[in-house]
Parts: structure tokens; sequence; C-alpha cells
């Protein structure tokens, strides 16, 4: 744990952290190279066009006010100045250099706490239930397998706790064609334009809160869960925007 002031970037110390903990070849490392390659345009590129959908996750933080939060995909820290002050921040990313801006944010924060880690977020060395709430900002359709994801995001979050996920699903009516058009360049740079809620939200037992539009012409999703089973039968089905269920809420 950091103390107040002190947000260096954390790389794993001695002894070695577990192998679980390791970046796992070859998947997590096609990932980690697109990333490195995009650091430096990233900003410029998702900055401002992504930035609604941050600052929505962001408040909605804001709102829980957590003790501790992890972020997962942290990438260049476009997030960090936006969470609660008196909240212990935990960013982690597969990309160095991605990191390594990331931690230039994270120096221009004085009182904050906050730590950089560069983990696969597919297998996180945090001992169960360490986080309060854990954010997902447009990494579900970038990694390698979406489903040990959530298996690893469930079990760091404590029970009860908040997942604040934000991400494109397809089916929006709008952004049908264009999801076929780009299929074949996002899958070389490890992008699922095709990706579906009901396949990676609904599929699991956690309790969907909210699910809010966001971004240009409602591109992406916030989706507000509790890491929770779901409650008993005859829950509400919240509407999902653009169509379909979002799922079930107490």
């Amino acid at each position: 744990m950091t103390s107040p002031g002190d947000n260096r970037l954390h790389e794993p110390a001695a002894p070695p952290a577990p192998a679980a903990a390791r970046l796992d070849p070859p998947a997590a490392t096609g990932v980690e190279r697109t990333y490195d390659r995009m650091a430096g345009l990233y900003d410029l590129m998702f900055g401002q066009v992504l930035a609604p959908g941050r600052r929505a996750m962001c408040s909605a933080a804001a709102a829980l006010q957590p003790a501790r939060l992890l972020e997962v995909g942290v990438g260049t820290g476009l997030t960090l100045a936006h969470y609660p002050a008196a909240t212990q921040v935990v960013g982690i990313d597969v990309s160095a250099d991605m990191l390594a801006r990331a931690r230039q944010r994270a120096a221009a924060l004085p009182g904050r706490q906050v730590e950089l880690h560069r983990i696969d977020a597919e297998h996180m060395p945090f001992d169960d239930a360490s986080f309060d709430c854990v954010t997902v900002p447009y990494v579900l359709s970038v990694t390698p397998d979406p489903a040990r994801l959530v298996r690893e995001i469930r079990r760091v979050c404590k029970p009860d706790g908040t997942v604040l996920v934000v991400n494109h699903f397809s089916g929006s009516r709008f952004w049908w064609l264009m999801e076929r058009a780009v299929r074949s360049l996002a899958d070389h740079v490890g992008f699922r334009s095709d990706f579906r809620y009901d396949e990676h939200i609904l599929a699991h037992d956690w309790q969907v809160l909210s699910v809010k539009p966001v971004n240009l012409f409602g591109l992406s999703r916030l989706v507000v869960l509790r890491n929770a089973a779901p409650g008993p039968a005859g829950a509400r089905v919240l509407p999902f925007p653009g169509g379909g269920r979002a799922g079930r809420a107490p």
C-alpha cells in the first residue's frame, strides 16, 4: 500500500510474483504489443471520443465513495484524476508503455493514493475480496478470454461490491452495419467488433443494476453490476437501451 503522496508506478518487486500474476503468452503478449504500439497515439485517437463513457463510469464510482478501487486496463491514466480523492486506486495494465504515461498523470496528483502495476488481468495476484469497486473501461472486448477476466474481477471484488463496465455491445441498430464492416480490421488488433451483451454480461450470475448508453450515438454502455448472485424469482427485467433485455435487479 502506498502512503499519501506516493503515486509512483509499482512494478512487481522481489521475490517474483506468482506464476499466475505474470503475463500469459502468447495471447496476453499480443495485446501487450498492440497497446505498446498505440500508447503514443491512444489519447489522440480515443481520448475524446470515449471520454463520455469514462466520465459516466467515474461519476458512478464517485457516488459509491469506495475505500479501495481497482481499475482494470488503466491505460494512460485518463481516469485517475476523476476518482474520489480519498479512494485508494490500484490501476493495472499489460502495456508498459501505456503505464509510463499513466505514471506521469499519477505524479500530477499529489496526496492521492495511487498504485500502478503491470499485470495481466486474467491472472491477478490480489487476494480474494480485495476491492470495494472494480472498474473495467473498454477492456472486455479486447481481452483474450473475457469469461476468465470476469471470473478474476468477481474474485477480487468484495461480495456485494460494485463492478462498473464500459464497453460496446453488439445489437445496436445504428452500429449493426459498422460492426460487420470493421470486423476484419478489428480482429487484427485484438478488438471484438461483434461483442454480445447476453453472452458477456447476462451469462454471469451477478446482478445488473443499471444500463446507460454513453458516447456518440450510444456506441457504448455503462453497465453497473453488483457482485452477487441474482435476487429471488420475479425480479424485474431492466430494459436494454436499443432493444433487448438488460438483466435482473433486486
